[in-house]
């Protein structure tokens, strides 16, 4: 039987191709020596007791950091046991819809709206958004006398309390408004637009059966902010209603959400992602959308974004990835480096999202080569080690798709020292993270297995 100690420093069993880049390190906080849990199973095994003192909340890790050779190489012997034939895994669609709903848990989108728009992220439940109210800066100027318009205060109690009928001469003063050539009208109709579709779906209706969406879009493209935040914000709110997103995508709002995503204060940002994923909610809209370079500025959103729009832009990436080509191009425009350092978060509310959206991307060759070479498989064990269970979960679904084709990872995922905390897993993880961490440790199993018998050949 193999010991850990032998298939580290035996790691050339492993063949690495001379020419392949491999960074084990991410950033400054997940700087990780390579096999740093098989040293700490030898420093651990001989210290006092304190060590059992651990809370419950990190008996996963500390199991981990105390396994010896021989406790390891029992598990991989009882696992091979179960299952002397080698097994192939492919993800069936039970699992990615569990996937998908677990990265709903985790997801938000923010925006003026209420919380309805849980729905963009196909929560299973009503939940608030991660984010209440609005983070807007004040308006720039006083809003002209024309009656309704000069309100700058609209009780949302008085709206709710009328009926679209009632409404349906404000709505009409709102859109003449958009038309108006002063900004400042412009501006403060959008506004009253936004806020009339902010939580009523009849409102949706009549706002977009009375033609608002044609001449909400070209306000996307507004020099003055304020009028682009108004617009890409009620645009959102009008493209909860199914009937309106077709309405929207056809007055050519994508290409100007795309340019608000470049253009547009931290807020349109935000919205306009918000946008998009509700739009790509219409299957045939994802290749659109991703053909009209939403892409490379959503992982900028990811890079300098704000918390709310980090989150943001991981919703909206993961929906647009379940199109092949947009995982090419997200793996191309870099979100890789961004989404690893997520994954070494832990507690920031994204590692997890952050661990679904490589998981996608590693669909795809390009996007399992970016993964490695961005130290992701460190990044990875380090989940496992210190994650959530939802996080451990994904970070063991996430490294089965790196290394079920691939023994040139299975080796890299050895000498990170992922084989102590996967054997853990298989012990104390969830169900659906027990059963993946033991598939994970045949592939190693048989990893070594053919490496013994090639070296006695």
């Amino acid at each position: 039987m193999v010991s850990l100690e032998e298939s580290r420093s035996n790691s050339s069993r492993f063949p690495l191709a001379r020419s392949y880049q491999y960074h084990s390190s991410v950033s400054s906080k997940t700087q990780r020596q390579i096999g740093r849990s098989m040293r700490t199973i030898r420093s651990n095994f001989f210290q006092d007791d304190n060590s059992s003192s651990c809370s419950f909340t990190e008996k996963s890790t500390c199991l981990s950091e105390n396994l010896t050779d021989s406790v390891v190489d029992l598990r991989l012997g009882e696992l091979a046991l179960r299952n002397s034939k080698s097994v192939k895994y492919s993800p069936t669609e039970e699992e990615l819809l569990d996937l998908s709903q677990a990265f709903s848990d985790f997801s938000a989108c923010s925006s003026d709206i209420s919380g309805e728009l849980q729905r963009l992220a196909t929560l299973p439940s009503p939940k608030k958004s991660d984010f209440s109210g609005e983070n807007e800066a004040p308006e720039p100027e006083i809003e002209p006398c024309m009656g309704f318009l000069q309100r700058e205060n609209f009780s949302t109690e008085i709206i709710e309390s009328i009926s679209p009928e009632d409404l349906q001469p404000t709505v009409k003063m709102c859109i003449d408004g958009l038309q108006s050539q002063s900004v400042a009208v412009k501006r403060s109709a959008a506004a009253k637009l936004r806020l009339l579709a902010k939580n009523r779906a009849d409102n949706r209706v009549l706002i977009a059966e009375s033609g608002a969406v044609p001449v909400l879009a070209p306000l996307l493209r507004c020099s003055d902010p304020w009028t682009q935040e108004h617009a890409v914000t009620a645009l959102l709110n009008l493209s909860l209603h199914e009937d309106n997103k077709m309405l929207i995508t056809n007055a050519g709002a994508v290409k100007s959400l795309v340019y608000v995503l470049k253009t547009g204060t931290e807020t349109s940002k935000q919205n306009a992602a918000c946008a998009l994923l509700s739009l790509a909610l219409v299957e045939e809209n994802k290749s659109s959308i991703g053909a009209s370079g939403a892409i490379p500025p959503l992982v900028s959103l990811l890079l300098n974004g704000s918390s709310r729009g980090k989150k943001d832009a991981l919703t909206t990436l993961y929906k647009l990835c379940s199109v092949r080509q947009n995982k090419e191009r997200t793996v191309s425009a870099g979100a890789v480096k961004p989404l690893v350092e997520l994954v070494a978060e832990q507690g920031s509310g994204m590692a997890e999202k952050a661990m679904v959206v490589l998981n996608s991307l590693a669909g795809i060759q390009e996007g399992k080569n970016a993964i490695v070479e961005e130290g992701g498989i460190a990044a990875l064990v380090e989940a496992i080690e210190d994650g959530s269970v939802k996080g451990k979960e994904f970070a063991v679904l996430t490294l089965l798709q790196l290394c079920v084709d691939s023994v040139r990872n299975r080796g890299f995922l050895v000498r990170e020292g992922g084989i102590p905390p996967l054997v853990a897993l298989s012990q104390t993880g969830s169900v659906r993270a027990k059963h993946k961490a033991e598939t994970l440790l045949r592939y190693l199993r048989e990893s070594r297995q053919e490496a013994a018998s090639t070296s006695s050949s």
